[in-house]
């Protein structure tokens, strides 16, 4: 069945004449009666009685009108919720974003660059970083926020994708305070008497950072694991309960160090941590893949602000 058909047979209705009906539906009446004709084989009966004149419905007819009216109302309430949606998601900016900077990072970030930039309609997906990558190479987000490191890079094509730094990150060592608000544990700990350690689970992006921490170590750390996770946050809840030394990221724990809740426990020697980049990807508008103008005028936006006002000089194609 055609929703042209339905339309057909409501306007038919509406006027009692074939003649005016086609008219008014742009067409002839012989391609009209054939459309009405196409209905009813469809639904396998008569809805028009043509023994009487003027035209009047069948009993099926008039059960059908009712019928075909809330049927082409649901149809076109279908049709204006997806495009409303559709015209709703050009002014919106999906974000692919791992579990820690959704929480740390992110909520500042928009606050900031609603005050800069503008008012942003945002859908936030909370992944891991493997998983938020995905996202935006199979075109399911518009904008990757992740960490990275130069010995943990995100594998990105810089022919395909363009990439702003937006800030830094530095992952230490942190244990609850005791009454005298100095950290429970301390590193390096010792062979006899190792420190809990609560730890990421393998398949973690801040699991990788914390091996490269531990095998660049020039004093050795004693550590026994006591619990794991792939959540920055888990492990920081765990370390509030006094159940061990975690490494976390900075911005993690700001208002635990404050509050003297956390400390760090690496002596505040730079020997057992590591600094990461928080990096912000797109893919690079094409002739195939133009993007939303949303993010085109955010990413501008941004790239000013890196270059201090100045606006950046494109790269001719011969150049690079």
């Amino acid at each position: 069945m055609e929703t042209k058909w339905l339309e057909d047979f409501i306007s038919l209705v509406e006027t009692n004449n074939f003649s005016r009906s086609a008219a008014l539906r742009h067409v002839t009446q012989p391609a009209f009666s054939r459309r009405i004709q196409s209905l009813e084989n469809w639904l396998g009966t008569d809805l028009i009685d043509r023994t009487s004149y003027p035209t009047r419905l069948t009993p099926a007819g008039v059960v059908f009108y009712e019928q075909a009216l809330e049927m082409l109302a649901k149809i076109n309430g279908a049709r204006e919720l997806l495009r409303s949606k559709r015209a709703a998601a050009q002014t919106s900016i999906d974000l692919a974003v791992p579990h820690t900077l959704s929480l740390t990072f992110v909520p500042k970030w928009l606050t900031g660059l609603e005050q800069d930039f503008a008012p942003i309609r945002s859908r936030l997906m909370a992944l891991n970083v493997h998983d938020a990558v995905l996202q935006l190479v199979e075109g399911g987000c518009d904008l990757l926020l992740c960490y990275h490191h130069p010995r943990q890079p995100v594998q990105l094509d810089p022919g395909r994708y363009d990439m702003l730094v937006l800030g830094h990150e530095s992952l230490r060592a942190y244990a609850r305070c005791d009454k005298n608000k100095v950290p429970e544990f301390t590193l390096p700990g010792t062979k006899r008497a190792p420190l809990p350690f609560l730890s990421y689970t393998n398949n973690a992006y801040l699991g990788r950072m914390v091996e490269l921490i531990l095998g660049d170590a020039r004093t050795p750390l004693h550590l026994e694991p006591h619990y794991e996770t792939d959540m920055a946050e888990g492990l920081k809840m765990m370390a509030l309960e006094g159940r061990g030394i975690a490494f976390l990221p900075e911005s993690a724990v700001t208002r635990e160090l404050k509050q003297k809740q956390l400390a760090r426990a690496d002596g505040d020697t730079a020997d057992w941590e590591i600094e990461m980049e928080i990096r912000l990807y797109r893919e690079r508008p094409s002739a195939q893949r133009r993007g939303k103008p949303i993010v085109d005028r955010l990413w501008d936006f941004l790239e000013l602000q890196q270059n201090g006002g100045r606006k950046k000089r494109s790269i001719p194609s011969s150049e690079r």
